[in-house]
Parts: structure tokens; sequence; C-alpha cells
């Protein structure tokens, strides 16, 4: 289990009834507005897929899905989706979204393997959306924009929120700060990856660290990430890879950077086949996502995943995930949890 942050004197600002009440608010004016921003459309979303079709996330590509068999199909397995990072794509080609637009959904996974602390859960919920786009957006110049675009309904959402409930005050910056993971690095040599998130977080309030999955200066990458939906390989601004990246906010309950997305523009056919010889992974290029792509039957496209719970922790100002959702929790952090007045629900 992971060390638990228990902030000193912690009191919720808002009882249950305000928090229901304020994830409520948060997730229906949310959406509502990130759907007219980017022009995204509803569609409704699979709990699981079936295992060998390479629809699932892989993440990190260390963490196990949880799978079952099927009895009215020869006991094939299918697996809970650790998100929907690639089914997106195909569903912007099976519904045949026109450059310009794109989809959202409300995305509910298990992730077994996560390690439980203050911001991870068993449980996780978010907002997955997809955008089709040309060849000439594949830019970092394109993903700086998008960026923008979802940190500007932050600011909307933080405002809403601060508007119902007048003791919460707005915290975010009014911009958000853009810096390669490798121009950290450098910035913090000395540092690992999170402690240098610590500090670029706390120095802007709001960060997007760009290339997350690629090798640094250092041989090292900042954090894992899958070969096959974002492209962390294709060269960017500055001679630098990556056009991808994760969008973090200072949480002043916790003192600590919080990721709320990871996103970027995905993977064509030159950068997935070049990011599956870097990782090893040329056996994927067999499966249906993979064929796919590889054949040209799938669109250039831009997507990410904006956690639902980590954000509606983060402006109701709550010291644990498990003040937002219903999650199981080991019976030490319960107890830990409840002497320091932080109920789990």
């Amino acid at each position: 289990m992971s060390k638990l942050i228990i902030p000193q004197n912690y009191k919720p600002v808002l009882n249950l009834q305000q928090t229901e009440l304020g994830i409520t608010k948060i997730k229906d004016f949310f959406q509502a507005n990130l759907s007219a921003e980017l022009r995204l459309r509803r569609v409704t979303a699979p709990l699981f897929v079936l295992q060998g079709t390479g629809l699932n996330d892989d993440l990190n590509g260390v963490e196990r899905a949880v799978s079952f068999p099927i009895r009215d199909m020869a006991d094939r397995k299918a697996e809970v989706v650790h998100s929907l990072a690639k089914w997106k794509r195909v569903m912007l080609a099976d519904y045949q979204i026109e450059e310009g637009y794109g989809l959202y959904t409300d995305m509910n996974a298990i992730r077994a393997d996560e390690q439980l602390d203050n911001i991870h859960s068993l449980y996780v919920d978010q907002w997955d959306w997809e955008r089709t786009i040309n060849s000439s957006q594949r830019t970092i110049k394109y993903l700086r924009n998008t960026v923008k675009r979802i940190y500007s309904t932050l600011l909307r959402t933080e405002y809403l929120v601060s508007e119902s409930f007048p003791e919460i005050r707005p915290c975010l910056p009014s911009d958000i700060h853009f810096i390669h993971a490798e121009e950290l690095r450098q910035a913090y040599p000395d540092k690992t990856p999170k402690e240098r998130e610590y500090e670029i977080t706390k120095k802007y309030g709001a960060v997007f660290i760009i290339g997350i999955g690629c090798k640094l200066g250092d041989g090292k990458e900042h954090d894992g990430r899958a070969p096959d939906y974002d492209d962390w390989s294709t060269v960017g601004e500055n001679g630098l890879p990556g056009l991808n990246g994760d969008i973090l906010l200072w949480n002043p309950v916790l003192d600590i950077p919080l990721e709320i997305s990871s996103m970027g523009i995905r993977v064509d056919k030159e950068s997935l086949l070049r990011q599956l010889q870097l990782t090893g992974k040329e056996e994927r290029a067999k499966l249906y996502f993979h064929q796919r792509l590889l054949e040209g039957t799938l669109p250039l496209s831009i997507g990410g995943g904006i956690g639902q719970s980590r954000l509606c922790m983060f402006f109701l100002r709550k010291a644990h995930i498990g003040e937002i959702q219903a999650s199981i929790w080991p019976d030490e952090m319960r107890e830990e949890c409840r002497h320091a007045n932080i109920i789990l629900i």
C-alpha cells in the first residue's frame, strides 16, 4: 500500500449532501462544456472488450486486466477495460466522424494492480474523448491549442464551483504552462521525475508536460506509455520527441501535483511501427486494432482521458478520492482516514 497523505487539521469544506450536489454540478457542467469546446458527441462505452483484439489500453504495459470467460462464446475471455484509448479511434471510423469533430464517453474501469492512496483507486472513472484530425495537425502547435481549450473548460468549471459554494475560492492560474519532459529534466537534473513534477507544478499551478513515454537525455522515460496509442516518438519542437503529454494541477489540500489528464496526438502508421519496434512489441501488429491502423482504415486523431473523480476531488477540496467515489479500501486506510476526519464513501 502506498503512503497515505494526511493534511494537518483537515476538515472537509462541504458536508456529504453538499459534496454529492457538487459532484453532480461538476460532471454535468464539465462534460457539456468539453463537448461544446471540442465539438464532441457522446457515445455509449463498453465496460469490457474481447481479449486478443488489441483494443484494451495497456497503460504502462505491466498492469493486469481483470478478465472473465464468456459461457455463450465457448469461454472466450473478455477483459474489463483499463481505458478506451484505442476503442475510441475505431469508433471514429465506424461512426464516420469527420475532421474537426469527435466523440466522448463516460468510461468506467477496474485497475486491480493500482497502488491505493489518496489519488489512486481500483475504480477509475473518466471522460474519454477522441477527435478526428488531418496530417497537417499532427504538430505541437495543434496539441498546445487543444490543451488550452481543455484548460479553459477547467477554468469555467472552477468558476461554477466557486459561485455554487462561496467557501471554495478559485486557485487555478489564468494560463497553463508548457514544458517538455527533457527540458524539465535539465531544469532539475538531480531530481526524480515525480520530484520534477512537484517542483514545476508548485511553481506554475497548472502544467502540461510534453513527451511522456520517450527516452530522455539520461536514457530514461519521464513516465511509461504504451506504444500503440499516443505518439511519443515523432520529433516535435526543438528536436525533442513526443506529440503527447499530461495535464497536472497543483493540489493545495495535499500539497502535491495532481495529474488529471493523459492525452496526445495518436500514432500514425509510421510511428506505430517505430514504437512497436522500440518497445519490442512487434507481435502486436497482428492484432485487430493494429491491423486496421496499418491498413489505413482508422482516421488520424487526437484524444485523451480526463479523470472525473480526480477533477471533483480537486474542485471540492477533498483530501482523498474515496470522498468522491465508492470503492474498496484497506481496513487500515479507512481507519487512518476516519481518525483524520477524512470520510470515505
